[in-house]
């Protein structure tokens, strides 16, 4: 390992996304207190409650691990597809980093905008929705398991695509719509029972219900099926973006 390459890439990318915070940081969590605002004044704010927890908590708490997932997502997929498009991927690829170090790297720089996302939107919900914890060791799992899952799937996005029209198609089409029906806005119980079928096989479902849960104590699914799920899929995407990015394919052109 080369544990220094690795360091400065990672440090790279937090500064990448530091240098236009407007953008990365605060953006995203104008766009969920917009959400909030929506569906809590459509809804009825505290008057409706799903399983005993006020809506717009039930709510608030999707939002937070929402956005944390689409910008651990967007920072890898954004920052690799740049680099293809600029061509100083191949500055990268140049570089004594193996596959292991790259994914390793971006991946962390995920992480940490993700969390740094998800603690600015919490600090703000803290004055307008109650908090409370259920456990904290599945709180860090499920935020940490589901930024490590968007950022392996950034990776893999930005690989396969050649330019941002391409790249813009992932997230629009399968990121987005995934992150907003498996559970953000609704309980599953409420679905159609073949939707319900279709949310418990996807990983989206199970990282929205585990951290809700790791909150209220609440969930819709299995949590330690969720859990497996996530483990898994995680050890899959990092073992095939390893794969890809010593082959060099779409990378190397």
């Amino acid at each position: 390992m080369n544990w220094y390459g690795t360091y400065t890439l990672f440090i790279r990318e937090v500064r990448r996304f530091l240098k236009v915070y407007h953008q990365t940081l605060i953006a995203p969590v104008v766009s969920a207190l917009i959400f909030l605002s929506i569906f809590t004044l459509a809804i009825g704010e505290k008057e409706h409650k799903i399983h005993g927890i006020p809506y717009i908590d039930f709510v608030g708490y999707g939002l937070i691990i929402m956005t944390i997932i689409q910008n651990a997502f967007a920072n890898t997929s954004s920052s690799l597809i740049m680099a293809k498009v600029l061509g100083y991927i191949n500055d990268i690829l140049m570089t004594p980093l193996g596959g292991i170090e790259i994914v390793l790297s971006y991946t962390l720089g995920a992480i940490v905008r993700g969390i740094t996302v998800g603690i600015i939107l919490a600090s703000v919900l803290w004055f307008i929705i109650d908090f409370r914890l259920n456990s904290f060791g599945l709180l860090v799992f499920y935020v940490l398991s589901s930024c490590i899952l968007l950022a392996n799937l950034g990776i893999i996005s930005s690989i396969i695509t050649n330019n941002f029209d391409q790249n813009s198609v992932i997230t629009n089409y399968i990121i987005t719509p995934l992150s907003f029906l498996s559970g953000t806005f609704f309980s599953i119980h409420q679905l159609p029972n073949w939707l319900k079928i279709i949310n418990l096989a996807n990983p989206f479902f199970y990282i929205i219900d585990g951290f809700r849960y790791s909150l209220t104590g609440f969930s819709d699914g299995s949590v330690p099926i969720g859990m497996m799920i996530l483990i898994i899929t995680n050890v899959a995407m990092i073992i095939l973006n390893v794969i890809v990015i010593n082959s060099g394919w779409k990378l190397k052109q």
